[in-house]
């Protein structure tokens, strides 16, 4: 029924539209009837579409083979295996066979499987793993899985984060940019005011310093700002983010390797100040660095805003002093982050098989289904407008309220991923290696740009 009025709404308006664009001179009565006939058109296509889309039955019965790196990692196997049964118990021709291996490993995985001729149907992953499967041709256009009045929900610019040649090639489950949490304890105990986090990266060295100083109640020392540079791709991807705090870039839009720009430098600089200082824990994972915020040793650090599952997974009382607030602006820039989803990618296996995600996608990708969700286990920002406010009730994003605004796709290119892990090499050699920031940006280059393949 929200689809239906959703169409019928979207119709109307582009009915106003036309009226106001001139081209005619009808009278009142009857541009009224001709609006209420094309209203009425509209909504019997659109009532059409969804029989077709959402009500018809599979007979056959259909097995859809799912790779889901998220039934090894705590705190989310109960939500998805409620969604197999429940999914199952009324459906009950599909049959939804879990495929799973470490996130580390599961692209791999699915890779491996297509060569020894087993494909999977569908993938559940992050926005930076969409171009590589792409280009090995195991990902194609959600649209030829998908119903065109379901796609009309997903907010526009979010959904063609996802393109490759004009059209998306995954699905957005939810949305996040790269979030700045923050120990409001540690803030008290440093005599910094908890409501008040830092806005800029020159304010989070003023407040890094005075949290340095602290040590948690094992006497251990707290760090006071982490950012991943371990050599896996959403550390990469991370890194790039900040990049685009500072308004650098990676890449042109073509592209091509885009690094001369002051702001690629300047977050290469900042990463350097916060070895020196001390502030930033080596050569550290997103879970490592989750697992020092739980434990009271990190007092503040960038990540996925569904992080906080990791958090609070390792200590169920860190949503007392855990808060949020906007990726920091450094620079020129304006804070803008780079924009993460949880999303979905469909292989062609066949019309059954295509039929079968189509109607478990829009069984899972609800509000009925996800708000929970996204509440209670996985803060995160919908990507559909009906789903608008499923976070509402999270107090965790509270602070980072409006960044999800202020976000930008990276641009697409199948080698995303090595370039990400050649960000992290360039994070460690100003690091871990002491290299000077000029020479580390160059040796980047001349990775990045045989990568690319100029």
């Amino acid at each position: 029924m929200k689809k239906r009025l959703m169409a019928l709404t979207m119709a109307a308006a582009m009915v106003f539209t036309t009226a106001c664009s001139g081209g005619g001179t009808a009278s009142p009565t009857e541009a009224a009837k001709t609006e209420a006939a094309k209203t009425e058109a509209a909504k019997t296509e659109a009532a059409s579409t969804e029989e077709q889309t959402t009500e018809a039955e599979i007979t056959e019965p259909v097995t859809i083979k799912f790779a889901n790196y998220a039934l090894l990692e705590q705190g989310y196997e109960e939500f998805w295996n409620g969604v197999k049964t429940d999914f199952e118990a009324k459906n009950p021709n599909i049959t939804i066979e879990w495929v799973t291996a470490p996130y580390g490993e599961i692209v791999n995985q699915v890779i491996n499987m297509a060569g020894g001729g087993d494909r999977i149907d569908m993938i559940f992953g992050e926005i930076g793993w969409v171009p590589g499967l792409a280009d090995a041709g195991l990902t194609i256009p959600v649209d030829e899985v998908l119903p065109a009045d379901y796609l009309a929900d997903f907010y526009p610019a979010i959904l063609d984060s996802f393109n490759i040649d004009g059209k998306p090639y995954g699905l957005p489950m939810y949305v996040s940019p790269y979030v700045l949490y923050y120990n409001t304890e540690l803030f008290e105990q440093a005599g910094l005011d908890p409501n008040s986090p830092p806005a800029t990266y020159d304010e989070m060295l003023e407040y890094a310093e005075k949290l340095s100083q602290l040590k948690d109640s094992n006497g251990n020392p707290v760090y006071a700002f982490g950012q991943t540079t371990a050599s896996v791709p959403v550390s990469g991807s991370s890194i790039n983010g900040m990049i685009f705090n500072f308004g650098g870039t990676l890449l042109a839009d073509d592209g091509s390797l885009s690094i001369d720009n002051q702001g690629f430098k300047d977050s290469i600089t900042m990463l350097k100040t916060l070895d020196e200082k001390g502030y930033n824990p080596q050569n550290a994972k997103l879970k490592d660095l989750r697992n020092l915020f739980a434990l009271g040793q990190l007092a503040m650090y960038y990540d996925q805003s569904w992080g906080f599952n990791g958090i609070q997974s390792i200590n169920p009382d860190a949503k007392k002093f855990t808060a949020s607030a906007k990726p920091l602006a450094g620079g020129s820039g304006t804070g803008e982050s780079i924009l993460q989803a949880h999303c979905l990618m469909y292989v062609d296996n066949g019309d059954a098989q295509k039929a079968a995600c189509s109607k478990l996608t829009q069984y899972l990708v609800t509000s009925e289904v996800l708000n929970d969700y996204l509440a209670n286990i996985t803060p995160a920002y919908p990507a559909k407008k009906s789903m608008e406010g499923a976070t509402g009730t999270n107090p965790v994003l509270a602070g980072a309220a409006g960044s999800a605004e202020n976000v930008k796709a990276q641009v697409f290119v199948p080698q995303i991923s090595d370039l990400n892990l050649e960000l992290c090499t360039l994070a460690q050699a100003v690091t871990v290696s002491g290299k000077d920031v000029d020479t580390a940006i160059e040796d980047f280059r001349k990775a990045a740009e045989a990568i690319l393949g100029n």
